[in-house]
C-alpha cells in the first residue's frame, strides 16, 4: 500500500472544492429570480439565456480536459489550468452577483458564459489532479470524500447565505458573491502551493484511434450511463423538493430544515462511507447506499399534510446515502482511468472527467426536462389549487421515478469488474508499460 496522504494534504486538495459549490450554486437558484426582476428581462428571457450559457459550458469540458492533458508544464499538469480560470471565475462572479440596474440580457449572458469558462478551467483538472494524486485504490476513496464532503458544505453555505438577508435577495447575492472572490483564490493558492503534483502517465495522442479506444473501455461507458442515470436520480428530487414540501406536504416553511438536514447528515456520513469502502469495496458499497436510498425514499410518495415529523426522517436517512453518492463513484472513475492507461499507454484524466461533468450537467438537464413537461400534462400548478391526481403525479416524480433510476444505476455497477486486486494489477501493467 502507498504512503497515505496527510490530513493536512487532503484539507488542502479539498479547500477549493467549497467555494467552487458555491460558485455554480446560484445560477440555478438565485440568479433567475433576481435578474428576472431587473428592467428589460423576464423569467423566460433570463431561463433562454442561462440555458445557451449551459450549452457553452457543455461544450468547454472536453477543451479544459483535453488542454489540462496534453501540455503539461515544469510546475505541473494541472496546477497551471487553476491559476488560469481564476481570474476569470472570480471576475465573472463579481460582475454576475452584484448586478446594476442598467444590466441586461447581454449582460447576462456574457458573464454567465465567462464564469462557466472559468469554472471548467478549474473544475476539469482539479478533478483529474485528485485521480492522480495517489494510485492506491482506498486512498482514492479518501481523497474524494474529503473532495465532496468540502463540496456539500459549500452547497449548503451557498443556500443559506443569501436566506438570511430574507427578503432582500439582491444583498443576499452580492454578500455571496463577496465570500466566493475571497474564498476561492484562498482555497485554489493553498491546494496549488500543499498538494503534490499527481504522478500521470504520457499525455494523451490525437486521433480517432485514441478515441476508439477510450470508447472500447467497457468499464468507462457502463459508469458513465450509471453516472447519468444517477444524476437524474437525484436531479428529480433536487429540482422537485420546494414543489414536494409547499404542495404535497403543505408545509413550504420546512424546506430549509429538510435541505440542512439532508445536507448535514451527507457530510456526517462521508467517514462511514470511506470505512465500509475499505473492507467491502467501493461498488458493492456504492450499490449498498442506493438500495438503502430506494427502500427508504420509495415510502415518500404515501406521505401527506401532517407528515412531517416522518419525512425529515427520511429526509435524514436518505441524506446518509449522499455522502456515498458523492465519494464513491469518483474514486471508481480514477480506477477506470488506470484501465485506460494500462492499454493506450497515455494519461487522460482530464478528459475522462471532462465527459463525467458533461453527463452531470445533462443529469440536472434531464431531470427539469422530465419533471416539468410531464407536471404540466397532469395539471399542476406551482400557484397552488391542484387536485389529488396533479399532486399524485408531483410525488411519484419526486419519489418513484429517482427509485426506479437508482435500482438501473444498480443493475450496471453490480458486477463492477475493477476490484481492489485488478486495480492493483492494472496499476503495475501501467507503470511497466509507461516511456
Amino acid at each position: 500500500m502507498l504512503r497515505p496522504l496527510s490530513r493536512p494534504t487532503l484539507a488542502a486538495y479539498a479547500a477549493p472544492a467549497l467555494p467552487g459549490a458555491m460558485l455554480l450554486l446560484p445560477l440555478y437558484v438565485h440568479l433567475p429570480a433576481l435578474y428576472a426582476g431587473l428592467p428589460g428581462l423576464s423569467l423566460a428571457l433570463v431561463g433562454s439565456l442561462l440555458f445557451a450559457a449551459r450549452l457553452w459550458d457543455v461544450a468547454t469540458d472536453p477543451l479544459a480536459g483535453l488542454l489540462s492533458d496534453r501540455w503539461p508544464t515544469r510546475f505541473g499538469r494541472r496546477r497551471p489550468w487553476l491559476l488560469a480560470g481564476l481570474p476569470l471565475a472570480m471576475l465573472a462572479a463579481w460582475m454576475l452577483f452584484r448586478p446594476g440596474d442598467a444590466a441586461g440580457g447581454w449582460y447576462l449572458l456574457g458573464w454567465t458564459m465567462l464564469l462557466y469558462l472559468g469554472a471548467s478551467l478549474i473544475q476539469i483538472p482539479y478533478y483529474a489532479w485528485g485521480a492522480e494524486l495517489s494510485g492506491d485504490y482506498d486512498q482514492r476513496t479518501r481523497i474524494s470524500g474529503w473532495r465532496e464532503a468540502a463540496a456539500v458544505l459549500g452547497t449548503v453555505t451557498a443556500a443559506a447565505l443569501p436566506a438570511a438577508f430574507g427578503a432582500d435577495t439582491r444583498a443576499g447575492v452580492a454578500a455571496l458573491g463577496l465570500v466566493i472572490v475571497l474564498l476561492l483564490p484562498a482555497g485554489v493558492l493553498l491546494a496549488v502551493w500543499r498538494v503534490p503534483d499527481g504522478t500521470a502517465a504520457a499525455p494523451p495522442r490525437p486521433g480517432a484511434a485514441a478515441l476508439r479506444g477510450l470508447w472500447r473501455n467497457g468499464p468507462f461507458r457502463r459508469l458513465l450511463l450509471a453516472w447519468l442515470v444517477n444524476g437524474i436520480a437525484n436531479g428529480l428530487p433536487a429540482g422537485l423538493v420546494l414543489l414536494y414540501v409547499g404542495h404535497v406536504m403543505a408545509a413550504p416553511d420546512l424546506a430549509g430544515l429538510v435541505l440542512l438536514l439532508y445536507f448535514g447528515a451527507g457530510i456526517a456520513a462521508v467517514p462511514l462511507w470511506l470505512r465500509l469502502a475499505r473492507r467491502y469495496g467501493k461498488h458493492r458499497v456504492w450499490c449498498g447506499a442506493m438500495l438503502w436510498n430506494c427502500a427508504v425514499f420509495v415510502f415518500v410518495p404515501l406521505l401527506g399534510a401532517g407528515d412531517a415529523p416522518l419525512f425529515l426522517v427520511i429526509s435524514v436517512l436518505t441524506g446518509l446515502c449522499l455522502g456515498a453518492d458523492l465519494a464513491l463513484p469518483p474514486a471508481m472513475q480514477a480506477d477506470v482511468i488506470d484501465l485506460d492507461a494500462a492499454r493506450q499507454r497515455q494519461d487522460r484524466a482530464g478528459l475522462f472527467f471532462a465527459l463525467w461533468g458533461m453527463a452531470t450537467k445533462l443529469a440536472l438537464a434531464a431531470a427539469i426536462g422530465i419533471a416539468f413537461p410531464l407536471l404540466d400534462l397532469a395539471g399542476f400548478s406551482p400557484a397552488g389549487g391542484n387536485g389529488p391526481g396533479a399532486l399524485f403525479v408531483l410525488a411519484a416524480l419526486y419519489a418513484w421515478l429517482p427509485v426506479a433510476g437508482k435500482l438501473v444505476a444498480v443493475a450496471l455497477v453490480w458486477r463492477w469488474p475493477i476490484t481492489r486486486a485488478r486495480q492493483q494489477r492494472l496499476r503495475r501493467l501501467a507503470a511497466r508499460r509507461r516511456p
